[in-house]
Order: structure tokens, then C-alpha cells, then sequence
């Protein structure tokens, strides 16, 4: 891992319908990460917000199945050429989100610098709908989906056309929440999914010690995206979607921890804090402390 990290914020809130999410990125830079980040040595630059374009008017009259399309779709792009810059100068991309819609550009950008990239999507989520399977057209429902090639062009062609992602280089930690689209698809294509269930009965460190390994050999770079509705609600409480019975803040501490230790994510976002939800910015300061051990960060 480099020691230089570029942070970018994506105050995105037009991938789903509970407003509040926009100021995620806000809520975690006033909870301390660029500070946090500097204490382990490492040299931060923040390069500040992507613009986001305007809620569309009647959105869901215009195109019910891709909520708000044209205006996530320029985002991401936006967001592409950023991390391809970013990667392209030597540093680690580190994304504040901003609803999870944003991994679409995330993705993109970072695809462009690996031949295999491996990805980490630490979730309630499958986030593997299509405009097909959607019940809700909410596009933070489809950003891995996209990223793997499956729906609307406009989408999937984000920084050139074709998947930016493999279904073989995928490991989803965390669901307990799938639609039945998204069940179908990850049978199909035998996409590696550990669910609560999964967690409970091995434990979070065999599961990561399996998803390290899975991941290790056959990819030449990883992706963590992070979702912080992937905790259970008590507590990341300020998330547009929980999920009850989620993962444990001392187990997601475990598992970034093992992450650092095996020195495999070149890349990483942190998504779906929502402040106007929150509990006295509770859920941003997790976000934070999971950075801290994602990066290093030791009692002794």
C-alpha cells in the first residue's frame, strides 16, 4: 500500500429516495479521518467533493426502473477520471460516500489500472439489481451489477464499455438482505457470497481468512467497497437502509484488521453514512475507526 492517500467525496444522494446521505462525506471528515490517517504516517490530500447534478424533476415518471439516471451517470464519470488520475500519480484512492451508487464510478476508475481486480463488498446488500429485477429503480441497489457488465448501457459504459469487474473476483461479506433477481444472479454466475449466516456459524475470522485467500493468488489488485449498512443498526444507526442483525462493530474491526495484515486492498471506499439519521454522528465515527484498522492502526 502506498503511503500517500488521496481522499474524495461524493455527496451523492440521487441513488435512492431518503435524502440526507449527500452529506455523508462531510460527516466523515468532521469525525477525524484525514487526521487519524495522518497519524499513522501516512500523507493525505483531499481533493475535495465531485459535483452532483440536480434530483431529476418527476424522476420517477421519466424512468421508474433507473431513478435519476443522467445525473449518476455524469457523476460517475466524474468520479472515474478522478480515481484514474489519482491512481495514475502514485496514490491510494479512498472515496467518501455519498449513497452506494457511487461504486459505479469508483469501479471504473479503478479498473483501468489492473487486469484482475478483485473485489471486497462489505454489505447488507447484493446490489446486483438490474432495471429488470429492481423493485424499487433506485440505482444504489445496482452499482455491482453494473460494474460486473449486467444493465442499462448508460451505466455499464462508464469509462468504456465492457464489465470492470469478474463474478469469479467478487466476494459479498455480510448479506441478509437479497431480492430474488439478485439470488438468481449469484447462483448463475457463482458469485461468492458470505452471509450472516455464514458469520455467525464459522466466524468472522474464518471467513475472512477464506475471502483473503480466495481473492489472493488470482487477482493482481482488491477493491473494498463499504457499506456501512453492513453493521448492524446498533451500531451504524445512520444508514438510508439497515438491515437487522448485521455484522458487530468489533467484528468489522477484526476484518479490517485482517485486511491490513494481508496487504491485499489498493483501493477503498466507505459509503451510505447518513448524518440526518444518525446518532450525534455515530456512524461516521465508525467509519473512521474502520479506516483506522483498514490502515494499520494498532493498541500496541
Amino acid at each position: 500500500m502506498t503511503t500517500k492517500i488521496s481522499i474524495i467525496g461524493v455527496p451523492m444522494d440521487l441513488g435512492q429516495t431518503r435524502r440526507g446521505v449527500d452529506m455523508g462525506p462531510s460527516a466523515i471528515r468532521y469525525a477525524g479521518a484525514a487526521e487519524l490517517l495522518e497519524r499513522l504516517d501516512f500523507t493525505i490530500e483531499d481533493l475535495g467533493d465531485i459535483q452532483i447534478g440536480k434530483r431529476e424533476r418527476n424522476s420517477e415518471e421519466l424512468n421508474h426502473k433507473l431513478k435519476n439516471l443522467k445525473a449518476v451517470a455524469e457523476a460517475s464519470e466524474q468520479l472515474a477520471a478522478k480515481i484514474d488520475h489519482v491512481i495514475a500519480d502514485g496514490s491510494f484512492p479512498l472515496v467518501f460516500g455519498g449513497d452506494h451508487s457511487i461504486a459505479i464510478g469508483t469501479l471504473a476508475g479503478v479498473a483501468k489500472h489492473y487486469q484482475n481486480l478483485g473485489v471486497i463488498w462489505y454489505d447488507a446488500h447484493g446490489d446486483l439489481n438490474t432495471e429488470e429485477t429492481s423493485p424499487s429503480g433506485n440505482i444504489h441497489g445496482m452499482p455491482l451489477a453494473v460494474s460486473l457488465g449486467w444493465g442499462d448501457k448508460t451505466l455499464t459504459e462508464i469509462a468504456g464499455a465492457g464489465p470492470k469487474i469478474k463474478p469469479e473476483n467478487v466476494v459479498i461479506i455480510g448479506a441478509r438482505s437479497l431480492d430474488e433477481g439478485e439470488r438468481e444472479l449469484i447462483k448463475k454466475h457463482g458469485i461468492k457470497v458470505y452471509t450472516m449466516h455464514e458469520i455467525d456459524r464459522l466466524g468472522m475470522t474464518a471467513v475472512m481468512e477464506d475471502a483473503i485467500r480466495y481473492l489472493k493468488d488470482k487477482t493482481d489488485g482488491v477493491h473494498l467497497s463499504l457499506d456501512l449498512d453492513g453493521l448492524d443498526p446498533l451500531d451504524a444507526p445512520g444508514v438510508g437502509t439497515p438491515v437487522i442483525g448485521g455484522i458487530s462493530y468489533r467484528e468489522s474491526h477484526l476484518a479490517m484488521e485482517m485486511l491490513a495484515e494481508a496487504g491485499i486492498i489498493t483501493s477503498a471506499e466507505f459509503v451510505e453514512v447518513n448524518p440526518i439519521l444518525d446518532e450525534r454522528n455515530k456512524t461516521a465515527t465508525v467509519a473512521v475507526a474502520l479506516m483506522g484498522s483498514l490502515f494499520g492502526e494498532k493498541l500496541l
